[in-house]
This record gives structure tokens, sequence and C-alpha cells, in this order.
């Protein structure tokens, strides 16, 4: 670090590490000259975006020239309809981490706490520590939240508790019971930032709907991104859905047309097309089921997952296992980073691309 930037720069930056992203398709390819990559890695759908994106797109395409619509104004409304929602509730981003940060700026400031949990979206740390406030690592009990250990290190200093359902990358998740008892023990003066990413996976009676419970805790902020069962990853759009009043206050510090106008159309396109996300999350279930089936015959333990992605035990230092499977052409994502440095996390892919991750994971393993 250079003396100027030494002194420059705010004291709390030079702590963070740049978030680290799956290893793209093209930089294996440059680096080990393979031609034939999969990438299973940063939890994107397989089957890319449905039929309505793709008619989306071509629509968008002629208006490239202007701005986007600032405000988001039809796909709010077509969001509200589809959650049960009033328009003022959302908040729309560059991505659900567009989102976190604007949360996390709104509610933090110098002598104020954030509280996240080990093992959770390494965005939440980044964005407490980031603006100015003093994070609060809670361990975690069987890779999941302590939801109760969370709650006890609330105090008067804390401004921002964030929770993931199901986490990444663990894949945990909580009930709803444990969530409204977490929710009932934290203050006014704490908003709770419910990080639902992967909610459209996960189909269980006891798996609670975060925007359900708005109209009971409105300190409540429940984010969900297009990134993951819409196949929009590349497109970057998030939104929240939160009390009106905290709404006002995001769209007070948010960058003006923080949302592409090809993202908004094609946002817009895919909360319609029921029928791919459907198919979606059954490919994700039968892909699950295969990997898990696979992993039980290699003998290689793994955490349940709500998500569309495993996070597996190799039981030794994964750093090794990763490089080899990179030379095999397969890409997934060492977490180290999150505390876990045994665990690789594999997204569950296409039949024939689990079935290329289990072949090469027989052979380094």
């Amino acid at each position: 670090m250079t003396r100027f930037v030494d002194q420059w720069a705010n004291r709390d930056i030079l702590t963070l590490q740049p978030y680290q992203a799956g290893k793209p398709i093209e930089e294996l390819q440059r680096e080990l000259g393979i031609s034939d990559v999969i990438k299973l890695a940063s939890n994107e759908n397989p089957r890319g975006p449905g039929p309505a994106v793709h008619a989306a797109i071509a629509r968008a395409a002629t208006a490239l020239s202007r701005y986007p619509d600032g405000s988001g104004y039809r796909l709010k409304r077509v969001l509200a309809q589809h959650l049960g929602v009033r328009a003022e509730q959302i908040s729309l981003g560059n991505g659900s981490n567009d989102v976190l940060e604007l949360i996390a700026r709104v509610a933090l400031s110098p002598g104020c706490e954030g509280i996240v949990s080990a093992h959770a979206f390494v965005v939440y740390p980044l964005a407490v520590i980031a603006h100015g406030g003093t994070l609060v690592t809670v361990p975690a009990r069987d890779w999941t939240h302590d939801l109760d250990a969370m709650a006890d290190a609330v105090t008067k200093a804390t401004r921002i508790v964030f929770v993931a359902n199901p986490n990444n990358p663990t894949g945990t998740w909580v009930a709803r019971r444990q969530l409204t008892a977490f929710l009932d023990r934290i203050p006014e003066h704490v908003v709770t930032v419910l990080d639902e990413a992967y909610f459209e996976y996960l189909q269980h009676p006891d798996y609670p709907n975060g925007i359900e419970l708005l109209d009971r805790y409105p300190n409540l902020v429940v984010t969900r991104t297009f990134s993951k069962i819409y196949g929009l990853a590349g497109m970057r759009v998030g939104y929240c859905v939160s009390h009106p009043d905290i709404a006002d206050l995001l769209n007070r510090v948010r960058q003006p047309f923080n949302v592409s106008s090809l993202a908004l159309e094609c946002a817009e396109a895919a909360v319609g097309d029921v029928e791919f996300v459907r198919r979606s999350r059954e490919i994700n279930d039968e892909g699950m089921q295969q990997l898990r089936r696979g992993l039980d015959q290699l003998g290689v333990p793994y955490i349940p997952s709500g998500g569309n992605f495993l996070c597996i035990d190799l039981r030794k230092p994964a750093a090794p296992v990763y490089d080899a499977l990179l030379r095999l052409g397969v890409i997934v994502r060492p977490i180290a980073g999150y505390g876990m440095p045994n665990h690789l996390r594999v997204t569950v892919g296409l039949h024939e691309e689990n079935a290329r991750f289990l072949d090469a994971l027989a052979r380094v393993v």
C-alpha cells in the first residue's frame, strides 16, 4: 500500500478484501487452454433466461440510447401485483447486492453495530464495514444462523441484523416459528434484513415467506433477486420489500438509474413467466437428488441445502481438490473465505453437468 493511499483512504476500507466471484469460464480457458469447461460455482440457473426474457431483450434494444425509468415504475407495479404488496414498498437495485448496500448506508454510521452470522454471505460484513459500522459476528450453530445468540448480541448500538434464508454458502434455513420468535426479540431501533435470494427454490411447509411478515414487523426488510431462478444474473437486478417509510429512505440514497432499461424490461417479463420458474425449480430438485446420490456413493458428506447448490465437506483442505477439478474443466467454489477451508460449494447444474462433476470428483478425491 502506497503512503498516499494509506494516508488518504478510510481506515476501515483498508481492512477489507475484494469480493471473490466464481472463476469465469473464459478465465479458465485462457489459463489452462481447456475448451470444454462447465461452471458450477456461482449458483446461476443453468438453463439461462426464459423465452419471455429473450423477447424482452429484442423490445428493449431499440431504446438503449435513452436513460431508463429511474423509478422503475412498471417493474414495481408488476412485482407489487405478483407479491401482494404496494408498489411504494418496493426498492430496486443493481442486483440484490446493491439493495443490501443501500440498506447499510441508510442504517449505519460510526459507532453503530451490524450483526451477521458466521458462514453467511460475505457481502454483509463488507457492507457493514464499508459504511462505518462496527461488525459483530455471531458463531453459527450446525452451519446455520444461531438466531437466539444473534438476538442476545443486540445492543443499543445495533442498527442492522442480516439473516439469509436459505443461507449462502451453507444452504441451511430457519423455519417460520424460529424466525418469528427471533423477530419478536428485535427492538424497534434495529432493522432485520431477511435475504431470500433463493426463496423460489425452497418448497417446504415450514419455510417462511418473509413478505407475509412485513405487516407484523415494520422493521423487517426482505431482499430478493432475479439472478437465481429467473436466470438474469448478468442483468443485475434485485429488489427489497419493506415498510414504505424505509423504502423512501432507500430511494433517497440510491444512485440515479441504478437499474438499466434492459434489466427492467427483462425482469418485468421474467416475473410473468410462471412456467419457466416452475420448470427451473423442478430441474433443480432433480439435480439436487442426482448430486446427493452421487456424493453418498462417493462417501463425501454435504450440508443439506434449501437452495440451488450443495456445500460438500472434503474433511481436509479443499484447495487441492478445487485445483484438480479446474484441470478437468470443472469450476466449483472454494469457500475458505467463509471460514470453511475443508468445503467446496457446487451449484446444481443440468443433468449432464452434474454427472460430469461427480465423475471428476471421483477422480480427484
